[in-house]
């Protein structure tokens, strides 16, 4: 009956368009009242899940991507990705691949990339000859690398998750996952993603004939010459300087990751202020305004998903999934595809926060059974929910693309499908071949990761 309450509530009040963080909250609610429980436990979930002192790096990882979002950082790694690719065939393509790719590393954000990018990017390649869904589909899919690089509050959010999950195995004890670790893991998936969407983008570039003028002719920029490379180079590093400036404070143990978010946003503000000069007083509001408003939704998310993790622990639905799993295959690489395919449906429905604190509990356990570590299914899980972010029917940040493109999500998904191959080809490689998440992060501290 418990059971019936959470799930079908759950699915109704979504079903009715409640946002996601009410809808879990209200559907636990409404199971702790059937059981008869007080509600001051569901409180006392929700508050004890936000109280948690690493969280203080979320809201310095948002707030200095916000930062270098509105302080014009993206228009210097844009440059510089143009100047290095723009004159080849498909070059604003190729350009934006590469620039998304740069900035999800400064802002850590999926939806804040696509902001960026698209609101420079795709305008310009629709004016110059390419197509609106071509346009949308490269900004978008290049910037799911923001999920995995270090600057990404998702890493923060999965590591609490793992750290709550801990002792849920006989046999198997999780005793959470490092914060360094994930961020050198995310590096090398990201490389290799970077280069299959530059090969999709090139790839359909030619096959479409793009840029194309009116007339059906193709046009293409010149190579400005190695100077201007430099030039734009050395102005984007002070910008890319912040994922560096991360990754020696972690794992150079100068301080911790919340420690070292604060100091990426006394690093923004610096460089966007009196390097650049590029923020002003109101930027520097909206900044905050922005910051704040996905701080809140967040941490309400990570509140009401604590409660429903007690919750689901209370009626032991872990247990059951992970027995119907195991009765419908022991084999670890099946399981682990099964696992996969689950996520991807879920991502498609779940925001990514509350994919990752709902899921986690659930199938951390169970990939550890069949022999994949925290840092690599920490790995599969953000691939698995960055896909779920362009994939229809709600796929967030294909729909800023689409709403900047000026176009319907389902003309975008119909030329998609290279940047999905690209995607599920890199979760496909994490899943079974540990080494291309964990071989970076163990050569660099010195020890095994798992």
């Amino acid at each position: 009956m418990e059971l019936a309450v959470l799930s079908l509530s759950f699915v109704l009040f979504l079903a009715l368009g409640v946002p996601v963080a009410f809808a879990i909250g209200l559907s636990c609610l409404a199971t702790f009242a059937v059981e008869g429980l007080p509600l001051a436990t569901a409180m006392q979930m929700m508050v004890s899940g936000m109280n948690v002192f690493s969280f203080l790096a979320i809201p310095f990882f948002i707030f200095s991507g916000e930062l270098m979002l509105h302080g014009g950082i993206a228009d210097k790694i844009l440059d510089f990705a143009r100047s290095m690719v723009g004159h080849m065939k498909g070059g604003l393509g190729l350009a934006n691949v590469m620039a998304s790719t740069l900035f999800g590393g400064v802002s850590g954000s999926p939806i804040a990339d696509t902001s960026a990018m698209g609101g420079v990017m795709i305008p310009i390649m629709k004016r110059e000859g390419y197509s609106a869904d071509y346009a949308v589909n490269v900004t978008t899919h290049a910037s799911l690398t923001g999920a995995l690089m270090p600057t990404s509050h998702n890493m923060i959010i999965y590591a609490f998750a793992a750290q709550a999950a801990a002792g849920t195995i006989d046999g198997h004890v999780i005793r959470g996952v490092s914060i360094g670790d994930l961020m050198f893991a995310g590096l090398v998936p990201v490389f290799w993603i970077m280069v299959c969407m530059l090969i999709a983008a090139y790839w359909q570039a030619v096959r479409n004939g793009f840029p194309k003028r009116a007339d059906g002719s193709s046009m293409l920029e010149r190579f400005p010459g190695w100077k201007a490379v430099l030039t734009t180079f050395i102005a984007a590093i002070p910008g890319l300087m912040v994922i560096v400036v991360i990754l020696g404070c972690v794992m150079g143990g100068v301080t911790t990751a919340t420690e070292a978010a604060a100091i990426a946003v006394a690093y923004s503000l610096f460089l966007t202020a009196v390097i650049y000069r590029t923020m002003s007083k109101d930027k520097l509001i909206k900044s905050l305004k922005k910051a704040s408003k996905t701080t809140g939704v967040i941490l309400l998310l990570i509140g009401v998903s604590n409660m429903l993790r007690w919750q689901m622990a209370y009626l032991e639905i872990p247990d059951a999934i992970e027995a119907a799993l195991l009765h419908a295959t022991q084999t670890p690489w099946l399981m682990l595809l099964y696992i996969n395919i689950i996520q991807i449906f879920l991502g498609i429905f779940l925001d990514m926060a509350a994919h990752i604190l709902i899921t986690t509990p659930l199938f951390l356990p169970l990939a550890m059974q069949m022999g994949v570590g925290p840092v690599q299914f920490g790995m599969m899980l953000l691939l698995n929910c960055a896909l779920g972010l362009v994939h229809p029917p709600v796929g967030t940040v294909q729909f800023v693309g689409c709403a900047i493109g000026d176009i319907s999500i389902g003309e975008a998904t119909k030329t998609a499908w290279p940047y999905y191959l690209a995607i599920w080809i890199a979760i496909n490689l994490v899943t079974y071949v540990p080494a291309f998440s964990t071989w970076l992060p163990s050569i660099i501290t010195g020890h095994p990761v798992f």
